[in-house]
This record gives C-alpha cells, structure tokens and sequence, in this order.
C-alpha cells in the first residue's frame, strides 16, 4: 500500500492549518501546530508577501490530499471520476473523498485519524454488510452497514476512540449504533458539514489548466 511517510506536523505547519493527521495528540497540548504555528524549514518564519495564482490553487490541493492522506495519483484519479459525474465538479470530489471507507471509518469514531482508519481496513478489522472489505478506498453508499468483526470489539484503542468521539461529533449521513459497534450510511456526504475550510474550486481550476 503506497502512503505518506513523510512527518506529519510539518504539513500542518506547512499548510498553516490543523489536519488532525495525528489523532488524539492534535487534540493535546502537544500538537507541533498549536507550539509552533509557522512554516517547516530554515524559511518557515519569513512571510512572502504575494502568491501567484498557481501556487495558491496548488497548496489548495496539497492541502485537501494531505488532509485525506492520498497520493497524487489516487487523487487525480478521484477527480478524474468528479469531473465525469454530473453536477459541481468541485463539491462531486469532495463527495467521493468523504465516502472512502478510511474516512467513513475516522467519521464514525472507530479511529482517532484517517492514517490508523486505512491500517484498521487493511488489517481485516471492518465488514461492510457483514463482508470483510480490505480496501481503504472502497466508496460506501446509503444503506451500507460498516461494522467492526467480532474479534476487534474487545481491542482497547477502538474503544477508547468510541468514548472520544462525542468530542468530535458524528456526521448526519453516519448514523452510529456505539453498543453494537457498527454503522449505517443514512445518505450521502453534504458539503454543508465539512467545517474544514475547503476552496474546491481551486483545485478544479488547478487540474483544468
């Protein structure tokens, strides 16, 4: 499985935002963010006084794939499907990231971030309507059940983040059943809940040069 090795505080600090790409930690007062909130780097403390067009549609992307932890060619191929559907090409991307399992399984509570959600899924721990699914891209739809396998309701990590997860608040397409571990997928994502400041239409005009 190709994934993002790279430190993940510096590219809070890069994008100038919280990703919560470390899970409890960024919630703590040692989030790397919150004691230094500047860039990575011998420069990151300089402010450059203007950005061209592509450099800010660029970190845009950067940004939004960082915050899902997708490589560059996962994502293209994501916006690639967005741009083939019918309506906003922009929210449709959005739309598709938010019904990956990895991030419906971070959503639900059942991981403290989308990195430990993705080894969840690939460490056999989740069933989608009662089938083992191993695939973290795998897109969930309304009326999927995302339940946790017998054997992985007694793992302590998980429970501790079920009792987190009031913290954080689970979304209306997501309908959590905590005593029974599982899931249901009442509709699909609504733009309207992603609190994350998000200009899709950057990366749009990005990919559209």
């Amino acid at each position: 499985m190709a994934r993002n090795i790279g430190a993940a505080c510096r590219r809070c600090r890069r994008e100038n935002l919280k990703l919560y790409l470390k899970g409890e930690r960024c919630y703590s007062d040692k989030c790397a963010f919150e004691r230094r909130a500047f860039g990575p780097g011998q420069h990151g403390q300089a402010r450059f006084k203007k950005q061209s067009d592509y450099a800010i549609q660029l970190r845009e992307k950067q940004k939004v794939k960082s915050m899902y932890g997708m490589l560059e060619s996962q994502f293209r191929l994501t916006f690639e499907k967005a741009d083939r559907q019918k309506g906003v090409t922009g929210e449709n991307l959005l739309i598709l990231l938010e019904r990956r399992l990895d991030n419906a399984i971070f959503r639900i509570g059942y991981a403290s971030s989308r990195n430990q959600a993705r080894q969840m899924v690939r460490h056999n721990h989740i069933l989608v309507n009662g089938k083992k699914v191993n695939i973290p891209s795998f897109l969930v739809s309304p009326g999927d059940v995302v339940s946790l396998k017998e054997k992985s309701r007694s793992n302590a990590v998980i429970n501790e983040n079920l009792e987190a997860v009031v913290r954080r608040g689970v979304p209306s397409w997501l309908e959590l059943d905590k005593d029974n571990y599982k899931a249901t997928v009442k509709a699909q994502p609504n733009r309207e809940e992603l609190t994350m400041p998000i200009q899709e239409q950057l990366i749009v005009e990005l990919y559209s040069k």
